[in-house]
């Protein structure tokens, strides 16, 4: 049986079906799911995402039955419609859309009004009785293909258009006549001829199959890269294409076209949300030209144009209707787009609608309540990715502001930065490491990379709908939309606003609360996380299995870590101690003392502080497990290393600057990450790691002893090696401990561990854990030490290796799950075979990272550990672990 690439739709009956959205894409299968359901939706066909795969396999040639494929669904078309693709007196026209698995709003290409040439205009004018439309749809439609399908540059044939409107006073494409347009039409062809030096195409079949290879061309265009490229999504998925009949919304006034959100994506608010244009095409709602309407009266505001309730009301009610009947359906909140022709309404497209962060929180609980999903549902409707937006701050309400423009809530957050006014800008200042706010007239898909690199995004034109609005939500970045009071000028780099000239360079505050643009930086505050981010949090507790806790040095760290949910903590770094101001003294005394004796002076020193700041730990978190690694660095980084710093310290300590220069000659490493430190540091210099667990234990047992707090210290040897080096500090640690207890006439559990951070640990986990109690993976050293990079200086060529495909992530990002995820497994396993009760966590970064989580779970550990900030992400990615687990499902599906 010959392979199936082309599936129909139409009159209530479809080949495909929702749940194909990996051979289909996703509007290709939602609107057979359309079809199917009996809404209004024009026929059509979708060639599968197969075709695209081999068309890029056999060096962009087609399968052999394709053309017969498509063809005799061309008929199929033409039998519906009754009308006829190419006929000169009744011609149907098409149009041709991308359509991959996951959506990617405005990244790939669009074509419409296909089918048009000189001879059939003349059969849409006898089919319309209207010559304006159907020149006005001719000059879109060559404008549209000269530039998605020839490569024409767009802003020449918009120069024409502008010229057009000048030469006859008209500020508005909707004022310019059937003789303009069809004048129009012959300057645009001229000027294709004069710029690419061939004529624009009037074969329709020659027509449709340049859109089609343009569409599976622009899968692989630069703005799909980069979007494919920030959303993780694969190269090898592919695009279907979708040809429909056209249906037209630039008719006339009772014609019309329109993008709208089954509940407001930017809140996740239970109202119908979205925007229309009356006698237009699809492109001018996102695209900012026209000021788009309200679909409803419900957020109509003082000054809007006419709502769709109120000037198409029997066509909104049937869209309200649809809306009810779509959510009931998909069980989420959808994002549609409709054109009405001459009073009728047809559904052009729907898709789970991109949301912000804190939109998709109170969606997913509001629709719990309402009975549409359950309490697992919801928790997997959250990506873990969201929640970072909404763990950071936003603008302090009483902090003083000057705002000088206000434009359309678009994504909400805040954002200072730097103005800049291109997307490359934008870019090239982020891997500065600087902060800058994207202005732009509109943006369009070419803009992608700079939408990312930026904090935010302010526009001078579009709506709520419009390409910046929909991008910026999908990311999390806030965005001022439609921000008409501003007028950029890209020749002088500034926009100016009510008599204020703000240039590149100069520091503006965006919120996309309200819309309000402000210059300078305007404080922050931290979040508030209640209400619905509460309730979807106690579900994620109760479904997850992997525990989680966070690195925190402070005992501000340690509150933090609290309040957002951790269940412990799982490394305490005690070196970032050593480093404050009333203590560095004491250290750089033990590291200069001449022997032993020195060194204990010294260290006696560090004690009391050492305690002060365990105790403080220890009562922040209240009972729950801490986990304190003993000193990790080598010794030198304690050292200053600058001429004028050691004779600043000279002077300070007393001590001769030869002597400082000896030490500091004498400390230095030409590989200080491989050199004498973590363990080796205890070997070589037991009193350090002596004076670190007194403190320990003297601060447990005297919250113990005065304040009845049940403390269980975990006690964590660092880049153990081999088994002699843990089994030697283990033994003098246990010393201590006890000598402690029995001082204070206390009961004291603790436990001593090590971290698996070398590949020898890993690798001889089943020897080391005859002495350690617990494991926990130092995943920062163990990706260093198995790939030999160094962090600090793989940032110089590792984008590179992702972005060429050699690495499908930074490894210190998210953990190599084939090659260090596999010492971790091996780890574990070993580690269990000996001590099968052993309790093993990670904390390094990838600890809160979300795909790293899951794989954590997946190989058996009790906890990850990271930064407080990234708890809830942590909590969140192990809940949907948990429960794609038990549901069987691919753990990295992104096509909703």
């Amino acid at each position: 049986m010959a392979a199936k690439y082309v599936y129909f739709f139409g009159n209530g009956s479809a080949d495909g079906t929702t749940e194909m959205k990996s051979l289909l894409g996703g509007k290709g299968a939602n609107l057979a799911e359309m079809t199917s359901i009996g809404l209004p939706v024009p026929p059509g066909f979708t060639i599968t995402t197969e075709v695209c795969t081999e068309f890029y396999k056999n060096n962009n040639t087609y399968p052999a039955s394709l053309k017969d494929e498509v063809d005799a669904n061309i008929r199929k078309v033409e039998d519906l419609i009754g009308k006829k693709f190419g006929d000169p007196d009744n011609p149907l026209l098409l149009s041709v859309r991308s359509g991959a698995r996951a959506s990617m709003p405005g990244m790939m290409d669009t074509v419409l009004n296909l089918g048009l040439n000189d001879i059939t205009v003349q059969g849409i004018i006898k089919q319309s009785g209207d010559e304006r439309f159907a020149y006005d749809a001719y000059r879109r439609f060559v404008q549209m293909y000269s530039n998605v399908v020839m490569g024409m540059n767009g802003s020449v044939l918009e120069e024409l258009l502008e010229q057009k409107k000048e030469e006859k006073s008209v500020h508005l494409d909707t004022d310019l006549t059937a003789e303009d347009w069809k004048d129009l039409v012959g300057k645009y062809k001229a000027k294709i001829k004069e710029v690419l030096g061939h004529e624009f195409p009037d074969e329709p079949q020659e027509q449709i199959w340049g859109a089609i290879g343009a569409v599976f061309g622009s899968w692989m265009n630069q703005r799909a890269i980069t979007y494919r490229r920030l959303h993780n999504i694969p190269a090898e998925w592919g695009t279907a294409v979708n040809i429909q009949a056209m249906v037209f919304g630039n008719m006339g006034n009772d014609c019309a076209t329109g993008v709208a959100f089954t509940r407001d994506p930017s809140t996740g608010e239970n109202y119908f949300y979205g925007e229309y244009l009356v006698n237009a095409q699809g492109e001018d709602v996102v695209a900012g030209i026209r000021t788009p309407q309200p679909i409803n009266r419900a957020k109509h505001k003082e000054g809007d144009l006419p709502s769709m309730e109120e000037v198409l009301p029997e066509c909104y009610q049937q869209l309200a209707q649809i809306r009810d009947i779509l959510e009931k359906h998909y069980k989420d909140m959808q994002d549609i787009e409709f054109t009405i022709e001459k009073g009728k309404l047809y559904m052009l497209q729907t898709r789970n609608g991109k949301r912000t962060s804190r939109a998709s929180i109170k969606i997913a609980v509001d629709m719990v309540k309402e009975g549409l999903i359950d309490e697992k549902t919801a928790v997997l409707r959250v990506s873990p990715d969201q929640l970072d937006k909404l763990l950071h701050p936003s603008l302090d309400p009483n902090a003083p502001r000057t705002v000088i423009a206000k434009g359309l809530p678009a994504s909400p957050g805040a954002a200072s930065g730097s103005v800049v006014f291109t997307a490359d800008e934008a870019e090239a200042a982020a891997k500065l490491g600087l902060k800058v706010i994207l202005v732009r007239v509109e943006t369009s898909p070419e803009d992608i990379h700079g939408m990312n690199a930026a904090q935010g995004i302010l526009t001078a034109r579009g709506g709520m709908t419009s390409h910046a609005a929909v991008v910026a939500r999908g990311m999390g970045k806030c965005c001022v939309a439609g921000c008409g009071e501003i007028k950029v000028d890209y020749a002088a780099n500034e926009f100016s606003v009510n008599g204020t000239t703000v240039s590149k360079g100069d520091t503006i505050t965006l919120d996309g609360s309200t819309g309000e643009v402000m210059l300078g930086q305007v404080s922050t505050v931290p979040p508030q996380l209640t209400g619905d981010f509460k309730t979807i949090m106690e579900w994620v507790d109760v479904y997850r299995k992997l525990g989680v806790r966070a690195n925190a040095d402070t005992p501000k760290d340690a509150r933090t870590a609290r309040e957002f949910g951790a269940e412990g903590i799982g490394l305490t770094r005690t070196e970032h101690m050593f480093f404050e101001a009333d203590r560095i003294a004491a250290v750089r005394e033990m590291i200069l003392a001449e022997d032993v004796d020195g060194r204990k002076k010294a260290l006696a020193k560090i004690l009391p502080m050492q305690k002060g700041d365990f105790i403080g730990i220890f009562r922040e978190m209240k009972d729950l497990p801490v986990t304190i690694r003993l000193l990790d660095p080598p010794l030198h980084e304690f050292l200053p290393q600058e001429e004028k710093d050691i004779e600043a310290l000279s002077q300070t300590m007393g001590v001769s600057v030869e002597k400082l220069k000896h030490k500091v000659d004498y400390l230095h490493e030409f590989n200080p990450m491989l050199g004498h430190r973590g363990c080796r540091l205890g070997v070589t210099f037991p009193e350090i790691y002596d004076m670190q667990v007194q403190a320990i234990m003297e601060a447990a047992c005297e919250l113990n002893k005065n304040e009845g707090f049940t403390i269980v210290p975990e006690i964590m040897i660092p880049l153990v090696a081999v088994l002699e080096e843990l089994a030697g500090i283990k033994a003098n640690a246990v010393r201590i401990c006890d000598e402690v207890i029995e001082q204070y006439g206390v009961k004291v559990k603790y436990h001593i561990g090590t971290m698996i951070e070398l590949p020898r640990a890993a690798l001889v986990a089943d020897e080391i854990a005859r002495e350690a109690e617990f494991f926990s993976f130092g995943t920062n050293d163990l990706t260093q030490t198995t790939f030999g990079l160094s962090r600090d200086d793989a940032g110089k060529f590792l984008p590179f290796y992702v972005e060429m495909g050699i690495l499908k992530e930074d490894p210190f990002v998210s953990i190599d799950q084939s090659g260090v995820g596999q010492l971790v497994k091996i780890g574990c396993e070993k580690g269990r075979s000996t001590r099968p009760d052993l309790k093993i966590g990670i904390c390094g970064e990838h600890g809160g990272d979300p795909a790293s989580v899951i794989f954590c779970h997946k190989v058996g550990l009790d906890y990850v550990s990271c930064s407080p900030f990234r708890v809830p992400i942590a909590r969140l990615a192990a809940a949907h672990a948990a429960l794609q687990e038990d549901q069987g499902s691919d753990l990295t599906d992104r096509t909703a």
